[in-house]
């Protein structure tokens, strides 16, 4: 698999302090890690796609749930 290559966007600093702060416990590795996750959340949604369950794993559903549940959402 090819990885994908990356571009630094900056945010205020107070902002990245929050995320920190928000993903304690919440199973994101890193801010970053957040900040992708919500992006790419957002984007589907503007782009009207829809989520393709079908393409993934038990082991990543799994995750994805217990990331929610951290978060509060489950």
């Amino acid at each position: 698999m090819l990885r994908e290559s990356k571009v630094t966007v900056k945010i205020p600093r107070p902002l990245y302090r929050k995320i920190q702060h928000v993903i304690e416990g919440s199973g994101f590795s890193s801010p970053t890690d957040f900040i992708v996750f919500v992006l790419r959340d957002l984007v589907g949604e503007a782009d009207g796609d829809k989520p393709q369950l079908a393409d993934t794993s038990p082991a990543e559903l799994d995750e994805i749930k217990r990331k929610l549940k951290n978060l509060g959402y489950l």
